[in-house]
């Protein structure tokens, strides 16, 4: 429905750290004729913690306008509101995306069925495909697998992106969910083992760097080519694990200025990368030949 390599898109900002709306399109633009087939607007990696709610409903809408039909637009609408979400989603809707794609709700720390009464309520609120996100490490609560596999009967919950980095978590989602559920590997250095487990592709970070090549990692395992997606797979995990050697998405807007696009600095609290940093991830893109 959406593809196999999106991209957990950074957002670009201006001096003065005001949203870069056109070098956003620029960004956007660069990703889909670079292995991506579709771009996550506003995720974690794009800052949304620190974004307004004018700000990413403006940057679905060009982002949109520049991607059209050559790739999917997700717009991440979730929230620890619920109301707040689908506030956020139904006018991510009136823009026309192609999907959201809602965090758990992180620091209020819900129950289980606290999770799954907001996540099938923000979902029933649209028309739109909604891809549910786990990241434990940074919401403070787990989804748990039994939870996913309710929230899969959901009509338009159609898939989830899983940073859980819990394998038998994930192998259980796969077994127990429907068919054409899709499962999502929401860590780059998780991707060979979920696409093993039966998942249909990333939510990268590393796309933005190295997005042809992740794509053909995964179209290889695919064509049951596993040796040769291994490969790549090794080849690229000293990168993958650079961008996280700080919290995201600090490493990949360096890696993107180094790659030529000026993305802007980030908004406090979150900071730059400093000199030993952007070294180590220069030297690693450098041997990879991605400079």
């Amino acid at each position: 429905m959406f593809g196999e390599v999106l991209t957990a898109m950074v957002t670009p900002f201006k001096e003065d750290l005001s949203v870069d709306y056109a070098r956003a399109q620029e960004l956007a633009s660069y990703l889909i004729n670079n292995g991506s087939d579709g771009v996550v607007v506003s995720g974690t990696t794009g800052e949304s913690p620190t974004l307004s709610d004018d700000e990413k409903v403006n940057l679905y809408k060009v982002v949109k306008e520049v991607v059209g039909g050559k790739g999917s637009v997700i717009a991440g609408t979730g929230y620890n509101s619920t109301k707040e979400s689908i506030d956020l989603t139904k006018k991510a809707e009136s823009i026309g995306v192609d999907g959201c794609m809602l965090v758990t709700p992180y620091y209020n720390k819900p129950p289980q069925k606290g999770l799954y009464n907001h996540f099938k309520m923000v979902a029933e609120s649209t028309s739109l495909p909604v891809i549910l996100y786990n990241v434990p490490g940074r919401t403070a609560r787990n989804l748990e697998a039994d939870t996913v596999i309710a929230l899969s009967e959901v009509p338009n919950i159609v898939g989830v992106k899983e940073a859980s980095g819990n394998f038998e978590q994930i192998a259980k989602i796969k077994s127990k969910t429907p068919e054409d559920f899709f499962l999502y590997s929401g860590e780059d250095s998780a991707t060979y083992p979920v696409l093993a487990l039966g998942g249909c592709g990333v939510i990268s970070v590393a796309s933005h760097l190295v997005g042809k090549e992740i794509k053909k990692m995964v179209s290889c395992l695919k064509n049951g080519n596993y040796k040769e997606s291994l490969k790549i797979h090794l080849r690229l995990l000293p990168l993958f694990d650079v961008l996280f050697l700080t919290t995201n998405p600090i490493m990949v807007k360096a890696g993107v200025k180094l790659k030529g696009i000026d993305v802007g600095g980030l908004r406090p609290p979150m900071i730059d990368a400093d000199d030993e940093q952007i070294s180590k991830l220069k030297k690693i893109m450098e041997k990879l030949e991605v400079l």
